[in-house]
């Protein structure tokens, strides 16, 4: 019976995020004071990063800096925040444009944010190319949702690690989180990460978006295993935010799913989390945990995920496969700054 209410918990909104156990509760009023500290949030001007940037700012962090897309989108995003918490606050928003698909610029952006702060606190890997038609990459090439979803986040992560090792050098606790989801358990059975042809393959929407779902978990295990075991103040864990409402579920899901997607867009509305439901697994793995290399999902409840979730080998293959194709896509721009070859 727990385990059904534990489902309920982990992906529908209102009621239903009260039926974890007692030692698996958590909402935002119980996030830390987070004054001089400083975040970065991938995403972070919508949906769910949104839900994450205007909690962090809510609770007091210094100075946050948020990359995405749309400059239209940021200044609603900062004109909310403004009205919601004040002026001063949105001044600790600053904004970075940035496609993560585009490895070059993703690096150039790590070096502006690390040029502009001498400590990092808190990481959130929230941007994703959700349930959507496959694609490529147009500046290398890779199928767009493991180029956006993963390797992005390695790179920047990748260059951000200096900074972030000082942080947690100076005695403060440095936490990363990357978003994943139970959407994980799609991924094509036949998995293996081996090369390009494998990655480029167009399995459909929702197995091209669980495989980087997947991907997230086993980099973030990855992480925990090379990362905190010699940075133990650095801590690395993913999340699953439920089903939430957001453009990906009210507007992207139509374009591969143009009938079936109004199933998810109204059908279940009632059922759907908010972005401040959405964001609560995120908020507890990067402002509360203590722990690292979990996949955490609402409100926060440590779950094991799949059996390829846990797989090690797999995961180490799977960064073998990044650095190579980092390596061969970006070559001259990026293989002498050590992206992402020291990438813990």
């Amino acid at each position: 019976m727990q385990d059904l209410k534990n489902t309920a918990a982990e992906n529908f909104g209102g009621p239903a995020t009260k039926l974890a156990p007692k030692e698996h509760q958590f909402s935002l009023e119980e996030v830390p004071s987070l004054a001089g500290k400083v975040a970065l949030v991938t995403g972070g001007s919508e949906g769910i990063g949104y839900g994450c940037t205007h909690t962090l700012i809510s609770h007091g962090i210094s100075k946050l800096f948020c990359i995405s897309l749309s400059r239209d989108v940021v200044e609603n995003a900062k004109a909310a925040i403004s009205e919601e918490i004040g002026a001063d606050a949105a001044e600790k928003f600053v904004w970075l444009q940035c496609d993560l698909s585009d490895w070059a610029k993703t690096k150039e952006t790590a070096e502006k944010i690390k040029s502009h702060t001498d400590r990092l606190d808190i990481v959130i890997n929230n941007a994703a190319r959700g349930i959507m038609t496959h694609q490529l990459a147009p500046s290398n090439g890779v199928d767009l949702h493991m180029a956006s979803n993963h390797m992005g986040h390695v790179v920047l992560t990748s260059h951000l690690l200096p900074l972030l090792k000082k942080t947690a050098d100076a005695g403060h606790t440095v936490r990363v989180v990357n978003l994943a989801s139970n959407a994980h358990q799609n991924a094509p059975a036949e998995t293996k990460f081996l090369n390009l042809a494998e990655l480029n393959k167009d399995y459909g929407a929702t197995t091209q978006y669980g495989r980087t779902k997947l991907a997230n978990i086993l980099y973030t295990r990855y992480l925990a295993r090379h990362l905190s075991s010699s940075h133990p103040k650095i801590l690395v864990n993913a999340t699953h935010p439920g089903i939430v409402e957001t453009a990906q579920t009210r507007k992207h899901i139509l374009e591969p799913y143009p009938l079936a997607g109004y199933g998810l867009k109204y059908l279940l509305n009632p059922a759907k989390k908010d972005i401040f439901e959405g964001c609560m697994s995120t908020m507890f793995a990067s402002t509360k945990t203590e722990k690292s290399g979990e996949y955490i999902t609402p409100p926060a409840i440590p779950e094991q995920g799949s059996d390829m979730s846990r797989d090690e080998g797999l995961g180490e293959q799977l960064m073998r496969l990044t650095r190579e194709l980092v390596a061969d896509k970006t070559a001259e721009l990026s293989r002498e700054q050590g992206c992402p070859f020291r990438d813990f």
